[in-house]
């Protein structure tokens, strides 16, 4: 069972949970529980093509297989490795941010086991991506991220969060997105390796420049100009 207990909707009511957690999510979208709710009840078909895709590769049939967690029972030897290592960014990048692995909200509106899992992973993977990618966790890297993770997964989701991340920005912000990250974000995320059938764990203990290599991933390069407070 991943997380909780799945509640199986029927279409109507599918439809009443998106519109439903569209419009809260919208008035604050500090609420992760409805954006995990909308990301959910949008994606079904973008998680049955990840679904596919991880039964193709070897990685990511060992995970479906073992049903990997990222969670502080299973990640948290990556503090402990060298600063070097994959796990060591990743590690300093939680930390640094005081974020805990099992912070994320469960999956509940799935119709298998199998897809919860799918959807799981790709919740629990984002901070992998923030490490790998190097994207800062304020309104333009996240957004940043969100188009990197739509062009890997086609998650309605992922478009939604960029247009109502982008309606936030103030007027600086916008030019700058758009003229420096978006471009860059829709490249990364075309060049790298399909990055939901990467087993991160098993890699922590490598060094973080040759995954990046791997895995075809370049950090996001620094403008040379930055509005303020971004």
């Amino acid at each position: 069972m991943i997380g909780g207990a799945l509640v199986r909707l029927k279409g109507w009511q599918q439809t009443a949970v998106a519109v439903g957690s569209a419009v809260g999510a919208l008035l604050d979208p500090r609420r992760a529980d409805l954006i995990a709710a909308l990301g959910e009840t949008t994606g079904k078909h973008a998680f049955e093509r990840v679904l596919e895709r991880m039964k193709s590769s070897p990685e990511g049939r060992a995970m479906l297989l073992e049903r990997p967690r990222v969670i502080s029972a299973s990640v948290g030897h990556a503090w402990d490795l060298p600063s070097n290592t994959f796990g060591a960014a990743y590690a300093n990048f939680m930390g640094s941010r005081s974020f805990s692995p099992d912070d994320r909200p469960p999956v509940r509106f799935m119709e298998t086991e199998e897809l919860a899992y799918v959807a799981t992973r790709a919740r629990e993977v984002h901070d992998f991506w923030h490490t790998l990618f190097d994207l800062p966790t304020n309104l333009i890297g996240e957004s940043t991220l969100k188009v990197i993770e739509f062009e890997q997964m086609l998650l309605p989701m992922c478009a939604l969060s960029v247009i109502g991340g982008t309606a936030r920005f103030s007027e600086g912000q916008r030019k700058l997105f758009y003229r420096h990250y978006f471009p860059w974000a829709i490249r990364a995320g075309m060049r790298s390796t399909d990055l939901m059938c990467v087993y991160y764990e098993r890699h922590f203990e490598e060094d973080l420049e040759d995954v990046r290599r791997r895995w075809g991933i370049n950090p996001a390069p620094r403008p040379s100009t930055q509005p303020k407070a971004i």
